[in-house]
């Protein structure tokens, strides 16, 4: 009976966005959820906890927009230009890329033969690709995606900081910063689960690490805002 093709599937295809989703969800939660207990803490009026909410959050996003944009950019520019610079190695002297090239996979484990007759093929094939994969470690699965690193870590951030802009809009207003800390550490106890799963990691271990840094956060904040004590009038 003939089977079917085995397909496997490779967490680290997720690296690409997973790592801007994660950061972004947690630091929309952990940022936004820091302003909304530390204005609260100051005893400022309802509007002013829900308006440094929503702020907060645009801000935050665009910001980590602009900063996954800029810093994986970097990455693809430096990319393009060893591709650049190993294209024109390959055109200007290809017997010494094709000698690199079968000294990677002698380095790897190949008798000389076979290193040499693998790498004369792969040449024929791609020499860029065999080059870029082999030598410099570039693939297409793992390769700098600006845009989707931008969007990822943008829609992340508005996902978690919806969490405090709610409790700042529905709960209670002389209790918004205990109910925020609560609503925030359950929060980051889900996401973090959700990315250690998707990532292969044990989920309690990821929610705890998550949990952690998140309450030293929440303290942070609110300690901060004690010591702007307004009592303003709402």
């Amino acid at each position: 009976m003939k089977r079917s093709p085995h397909k496997e599937v490779h967490r680290s295809e997720r690296v690409g966005w997973l790592r801007a989703a994660v950061l972004g969800a947690n630091d929309g939660i952990v940022s936004v959820a820091g302003l909304v207990v530390g204005i609260a803490a100051s005893g400022a009026p309802a509007s002013t906890v829900l308006a440094t909410g929503v702020a907060g959050t645009v801000a935050g996003a665009m910001s980590m927009a602009a900063g996954e944009y800029v810093s994986v950019q970097s990455q693809a520019d430096t990319e393009h230009a060893d591709l650049a610079l190993e294209r024109r190695e390959l055109h200007e002297d290809p017997h010494t890329e094709l000698e690199e090239l079968a000294g990677i996979y002698r380095r790897r484990g190949l008798s000389p033969e076979l290193a040499h007759q693998v790498a004369v093929q792969l040449t024929a094939h791609d020499a860029l690709a065999a080059h870029a994969r082999d030598e410099l470690g570039i693939t297409e699965e793992l390769r700098a995606r600006p845009l989707q690193a931008a969007v990822a870590s943008a829609g992340a951030f508005i996902a978690g900081a919806t969490l405090p802009v709610l409790t700042a809009l529905l709960a209670p207003h002389a209790h918004v910063a205990q109910i925020t800390t609560v609503s925030t550490l359950i929060g980051l106890c889900i996401t973090g689960a959700m990315a250690a799963h998707a990532g292969g990691a044990p989920r309690l271990r990821g929610a705890l690490r998550v949990m952690f840094w998140g309450a030293l956060a929440m303290a942070a904040a609110a300690a901060i805002g004690t010591l702007f004590d307004t009592h303003l009038a709402d």
